[in-house]
């Protein structure tokens, strides 16, 4: 299953996370992070992750849950949407 996280820095723990991630790369475990993305001039982005495992994605935002506030929202591609969209609407 897709999903797609969005994280923004929490006020005031933008240099702690920034040395976290620098110290660590913020690996992914028991998922497949397809991409990460920073907003520029922002203070939030996007990670695209893969998995069958959705308590791969708690655990990563309980990871950073001190410095980032999550959102997570699962996601289907067209191939995935497009038999559900036919369905409906045939």
């Amino acid at each position: 299953m897709l999903y797609i996280q969005h994280w923004k820095f929490k006020t005031g723990y933008h240099e702690q996370a920034a040395k976290k991630f620098l110290a660590t790369q913020a690996p992914y475990p028991r998922a497949n992070m397809l991409g990460r993305y920073h907003g520029p001039g922002s203070l939030e982005g996007w990670i695209i992750v893969e998995t069958d495992d959705p308590t791969a994605l708690y655990e990563h935002a309980a990871d950073w849950g001190e410095f980032m506030e999550w959102d997570t929202t699962p996601v289907f591609t067209d191939d995935q949407a497009g038999p559900i969209i036919a369905k409906i609407y045939s």
